[in-house]
């Protein structure tokens, strides 16, 4: 058996790959960039085929920095986005454009084109109160609806339907038409599968919503496969691809945020996991708890057992847009440009010189609510719209930054919010966090501060790819069980406590935050009245 591990984290806007040893060490880690398309408002896509080429380019590269013999790789594994990857029975792309565009064969989990058709699904069903009552259009199902409905062409030629994560286990057991390489990661949490590994079709709720068609359209099994299981081996064409040996196995796949929460609490006691919630913070922020029994929750996604860790039941809450706030942020104002990783940190850098000279109050009289893509938890509403407060003719970079500092306050306010509004948010003492917002000291130390808990972070290693990389050696038999595989890869931990005086001045920034809500109903109620 080979003493490595590949894993590989498809997000947003590129492809990640790590190289681990079985005892979690990150030997390299390498990023190729993906295309987002927004061919009209609220409709996001993405080409599958370039998403694969990314794949092989990190992975490629990662093997090369990490000089590794690559028959000496164990296994691969894959986590990505909950997007909608849509092809033909023979296996070839199909577009999803709602003009008819042929190169789009794949709706990003942020497109939000189905708000009618998730509200229509949002029947009065157990499957629908397992989402928290109402099923979001960030989901499939809604997806595949708005699919059938207004590309009706498309759909009389569609032969599968893929969540990303188990397109990309498809590509690399060999694209056979019919094989099951879906996940139970993403069949429960996506596509309303039972809850529990190897969980059922719902195929009775899919004719109540008008897709009895689907299982035959999309080639959907009748049970979902555990993500910690073995998908099959390499195929030799993805061999040749990604440059692995054909004893490689692929695990089945991960839905991104719960290879975040995998890799977090590696090495975490795994007996007080119900004191502990992920925080996966990156374009949108998952907050993701475990527990060792089933409840639902109104505005939380799940319960999921197996979706995450084997044998325990996986709820999850978050934020539609945090990252892509930031970024939208950036990108509309006269000294931002193009949202760049160095364009954040300068921002970043010169807050953090602001806010120890001026204090966490730095940008007020500015607030601002963040949900300018829609509101997840606690209440799920995709059309819910954001709110600023205190704007000035300001068009400074002094003035971005005080812009920038209070969204990043007013996705911390929510994070608060949500935290508390899980069913078991006060018995929560450490939110163990991951994702593009950990990468600037500012930011974790903010989220302690307004969440009043203490915020544990990987030191050296990037926690998504660890959870990715827990799960492949799990299915490719490397540990004993999932004790054994958290034992051996827990990685170096950091731990980020409130402080007292900041944490009473952010107190005055949630009772802002609390308010605008407020005023944001009033507001919303007065629109409704005739005009």
């Amino acid at each position: 058996m080979g003493e490595f591990i590949v894993a590989v984290d498809v997000g947003t806007a590129s492809a990640r790959a790590g190289v681990f040893t079985l005892d979690g060490r990150q030997l390299a880690r390498a990023v190729s960039p993906t295309r987002v398309l927004e061919p009209q408002a609220g409709h996001y896509e993405q080409v599958s085929d370039e998403i694969w080429q990314a794949v092989i380019q990190s992975v490629r590269s990662a093997l090369h920095e990490a000089q590794v013999d690559p028959a000496e790789v164990a296994a691969i594994g894959f986590d990505a986005t909950c997007s909608l990857v849509v092809r033909d029975s023979e296996g070839r792309p199909l577009p999803v454009t709602a003009g008819g565009a042929a190169e789009a064969d794949t709706m990003l989990w942020m497109d939000h084109r189905s708000i009618d058709e998730a509200e229509e699904c949002s029947i009065d069903d157990p499957l629908v109160t397992r989402f928290g009552g109402k099923l979001s259009p960030e989901m499939q199902l809604p997806k595949l609806l708005w699919l059938k409905r207004h590309l009706p062409e498309v759909w009389a030629r569609m032969g599968s339907a893929f969540d990303l994560c188990d397109y990309l286990t498809w590509c690399a057991t060999g694209r056979a038409t019919g094989s099951n390489s879906h996940s139970h990661s993403s069949l429960s949490s996506k596509w309303g599968y039972g809850p529990a590994a190897p969980g059922a079709r719902p195929d009775d709720f899919y004719s109540r919503i008008g897709l009895g068609d689907l299982a035959e359209k999309a080639g959907l099994p009748a049970r979902s496969r555990a993500p910690y299981e073995t998908a099959g081996r390499l195929s030799p064409a993805a061999q040749a691809e990604l440059g692995l040996g054909p004893d490689c196995v692929v695990a089945s796949g991960l839905i991104d945020g719960y290879a975040g929460a995998i890799g977090v609490f590696c090495g975490a006691d795994l007996a007080t996991l119900e004191r502990k919630a992920a925080l996966v913070a990156g374009t949108s922020t998952c907050v993701v708890t475990f527990t060792g029994h089933e409840f639902n929750h109104p505005g939380c996604w799940g319960g999921f057992r197996d979706a995450g860790l084997p044998g325990l039941w996986l709820m999850e809450a978050g934020q539609s847009a945090s990252g892509a706030l930031l970024d939208h942020i950036i990108r509309t104002h006269p000294q931002g440009g193009v949202p760049t990783r160095e364009k954040h940190l300068q921002l970043l850098d010169h807050i953090a010189a602001r806010v120890a000279e001026l204090g966490v109050g730095y940008g007020l009289p500015l607030a601002i609510l963040p949900d300018f893509h829609g509101s997840r938890s606690p209440v799920p509403d995709p059309a819910q719209t954001g709110l600023m407060a205190g704007l000035t003719l300001d068009e400074s970079f002094n003035g971005l930054a005080q812009l920038y500092w209070r969204a990043c306050i007013a996705l911390a306010c929510n994070i608060r919010q949500i935290v508390e509004h899980l069913p078991q948010g006060g018995q929560i003492e450490s939110l163990f966090m991951t994702g593009g917002f950990a990468g600037h000291p500012l930011i974790p130390q903010l989220y302690a501060d307004v969440t009043g808990r203490t915020i544990r972070l990987h030191e050296g290693r990037d926690a998504v790819l660890l959870g990715t990389a827990v799960n492949a050696g799990l299915a490719a038999g490397l540990y004993r069980d999932l004790a054994d595989a958290s034992t051996r890869m827990t990685p170096a931990t950091k731990a980020v406590t409130p402080r007292p005086e900041a944490a009473r001045a952010h107190e005055r920034d949630y009772a802002i935050f609390l308010a605008l809500q407020r005023q944001r109903a009033e507001l919303a109620e007065l629109m409704r009245q005739p005009g």
